[in-house]
């Protein structure tokens, strides 16, 4: 994806303000071999970016004084009750660049997992993201979690998910963190109709002679 940034001149509390007002968004991009620099963005444009999923979890390229550089989204500062963005910060990449990111999860192929097909079970996401650590240029859009064969009372790991050449998750001293579980369906119990209780026998004599 790629998308348009402008140099900002003024910096403080009040320049971004007064920035903000007139429809654009401050931001920062840093890292490499280059200063860290001040930008500005369409506001509109930058908010319907981040609506995107791409936009969060790959290299973009960005043009800065008609200039193109690889650079990645790595925090977005929102309105507390506005739909607005305060700030936006990026992160030049390059081929050499070790990073580590959050990535979507895709589950595919639950519908057709003897689990859900055969036993009726539904599967719960525990994760709908991970941690993974590679190089930029291997930076994928998502990871994809394969249930094609969950079965019954099974439990996905991330020891079971298949991951693309260079990708290492991210742990943090875990192991084999729960990505999803099969949740078996709950049958509904039907209680028997209540038979009514015989009526008392001094009752039904009552008033006889």
């Amino acid at each position: 994806m790629q998308f348009v940034a402008f140099e900002r001149a003024k910096q403080g509390t009040g320049a971004s303000r007064r920035l903000r007002n007139t429809g654009r968004a401050p931001g920062i991009v840093f890292g490499g071999d280059t200063p860290a620099a001040t930008i500005e963005l369409d506001h509109n444009a930058l908010w319907h970016a981040l609506k995107k999923e791409a936009f969060h979890s790959s290299i973009l390229d960005m043009e800065l004084a008609g200039k193109v550089q690889k650079v990645l989204l790595r925090d977005v500062q929102y309105h507390p009750y506005k739909p607005q963005v305060l700030h936006v910060d990026f992160q030049r990449v390059d081929n050499k660049t070790r990073l580590r990111k959050k990535v979507p999860l895709h589950f595919v192929n639950a519908d057709n997992s003897p689990a859900v097909k055969t036993d009726k079970c539904v599967i719960s996401h525990v994760m709908n993201d991970i941690e993974i650590e590679c190089l930029a240029t291997q930076l994928p859009e998502f990871i994809e979690v394969d249930l094609g064969e969950v079965v019954k009372g099974a439990t996905v790991h991330t020891g079971d998910i298949k991951l693309p050449k260079g990708i290492k998750i991210v742990t943090h001293g875990r192991k084999n963190i729960t990505v999803a579980t099969v949740v078996e369906p709950v049958e509904e119990v039907v209680a028997a109709p209540v038979a009514a209780a015989p009526a008392d026998d001094k009752k039904k004599g009552k008033g006889k002679k």
